[in-house]
């Protein structure tokens, strides 16, 4: 049975820092990329980043670029994101994904595996 389940999140001030984390369990996800949405309260869930199976390839949302950064430790079967910088508009319980192909996308329809998410909220 796959199982997806985040980590990290939290309460932090505007400005602030925070590393979320994706353990996968249930089988081997290195040959698939992987990525993080989020959804924030009133809206539709958003694409965040997305990494490669080998993770040099990233991908990220012009909302984020330059704050955030997606890695991940395939012997750790884990994934990770890591937020600087945050601001109030952040705010979102945020989900991790495996994607059905090695390569990265933007689009959810892409990835068959979901956690279960882990809010975070950025006060100002």
């Amino acid at each position: 049975q796959v199982q997806l389940v985040e980590s990290g999140g939290g309460l932090v001030q505007d400005g602030g820092s925070l590393r979320l984390s994706c353990a996968a369990s249930g089988r081997s996800f290195s040959s698939y990329g992987m990525g993080w949405f989020r959804r924030a309260p009133g809206k539709d869930r958003e694409w965040v980043a997305s990494i490669s199976w080998g993770g040099g390839m990233q991908d990220y949302a012009d909302s984020v670029k330059g704050r955030f950064f997606i890695s991940r430790d395939n012997a750790k079967n884990t994934l990770y994101l890591q937020m600087n910088s945050l601001k109030p508009e952040d705010t979102a319980v945020y989900y991790c994904a495996i994607g059905r192909e090695a390569r990265i996308s933007r689009t959810d329809a892409e990835y068959n595996y979901w956690g279960q998410g882990t809010r975070v909220t950025v006060s100002s």
